[in-house]
C-alpha cells in the first residue's frame, strides 16, 4: 500500500511535465504567428502601434483558446 502511494507521487510530476510540453508543442503555431508579426513590425510592413499590437494579440489569444481549449496558455 505504501509503495503504491509512493509511486503515484513520483509519477505525478512526470505527468505534469508531459502536459506542459504537449501544451507548448500545440501552441507552437501561435508563437510563430506572434514572432512573424513582430518581425513584420520591425521590417516596417505593419504599422508600429500599441493599439494594433494589442488587437492582434487579443485576436490570436482568442484563436488559441478556441483551438486548444483547456490546453491553451493563459495570458493576463
Amino acid at each position: 500500500m505504501i509503495t503504491a502511494a509512493y509511486s503515484r507521487c513520483e509519477i505525478a510530476p512526470a505527468l505534469v511535465e508531459m502536459a506542459r510540453l504537449s501544451s507548448d508543442y500545440l501552441a507552437l503555431p501561435f508563437d510563430m504567428a506572434r514572432e512573424q508579426y513582430a518581425k513584420s513590425v520591425r521590417a516596417g510592413l505593419v504599422e508600429r502601434s500599441l493599439i494594433a499590437s494589442a488587437r492582434f494579440e487579443r485576436t490570436l489569444s482568442a484563436l488559441e483558446q478556441l483551438t486548444l481549449g483547456v490546453m491553451a496558455r493563459r495570458y493576463q
